[in-house]
């Protein structure tokens, strides 16, 4: 099977039983909700545009989809501005902005852009269905899976077969890159040795972070993920 191929035949069985969460707490899966028509066809858009290979890739780990970005288009850190700017795929979805996406793209562009940096990295989230919880004021928010340890432990067979599932796609193992140098990084690395699937877990600062609290150092920080990931896009030409 294609790399492509392998990713859409995973993203359309993720399934997360509602009721195993804590009262509250609500599963976003994309894959299956009232969009997901428009969110499967521009899912096999992206990935057979830039996965219809069987070339490894380094794994690029998130959090979980976050409302605005995977939660929509079904990619991660990938809005319709950026799928249709950058990677020239039509979204008939209503346009939405996420900040980490902005991040992620500057960070593609300065590595060459979307077909080098796709051929290099597969970039997916340690939970790959995201979270909601309503807020104080009645509003859905983003929810991550270490926000509640109960809601943690619920997911945590989920994560493990997920990640596990993802490695028989054919990525590297000597090497895995981890956004959030916080609790996702402390979560996955003792997972990792539990589970012995990385040689090297490489913690990088989140795109919301840096977009939220960091912005005016946003140039220092596309540096720094340039840095740490440009010897991969070496290794693999």
């Amino acid at each position: 099977m294609l790399f492509s191929e392998k990713i859409l035949s995973f993203n359309d069985s993720l399934h997360l039983d509602p009721k195993i969460l804590p009262k509250g707490v609500s599963v976003m899966n994309p894959f299956k909700g009232q969009k997901a028509e428009e969110i499967h066809q521009v899912t096999h858009l992206f990935y057979n545009r830039y996965y219809a290979d069987t070339y490894p890739r380094y794994l690029i780990l998130g959090i979980n989809p976050g409302r605005f970005g995977a939660g929509v288009t079904g990619v991660p850190f990938t809005d319709t501005k950026r799928m249709k700017e950058h990677c020239r795929i039509d979204v008939d979805i209503d346009p939405t902005h996420e900040p980490s996406s902005v991040f992620v793209y500057k960070v593609i562009d300065a590595l060459g852009g979307p077909v080098p940096f796709y051929r290099t990295f597969y970039i997916n989230s340690i939970s790959p269905l995201g979270f909601t919880r309503l807020n104080s004021k009645g509003n859905e928010v983003n929810y991550n899976y270490y926000d509640d340890r109960s809601l943690q432990q619920a997911v945590l067979p989920f994560i493990e077969d997920s990640i596990e599932r993802q490695l028989a796609f054919g990525v590297h193992t000597d090497l895995c890159f981890c956004m959030g140098r916080g609790k996702n990084y402390t979560f996955l690395k003792r997972l990792n040795k539990k589970k012995q699937w990385f040689d090297q877990i490489v913690p990088l600062d989140h795109p919301r972070f840096i977009v939220q609290y960091r912005s005016r150092k946003m140039d220092e920080y596309v540096q720094a993920y340039t840095d740490a990931l440009s010897g991969c896009m070496d290794s693999t030409r």
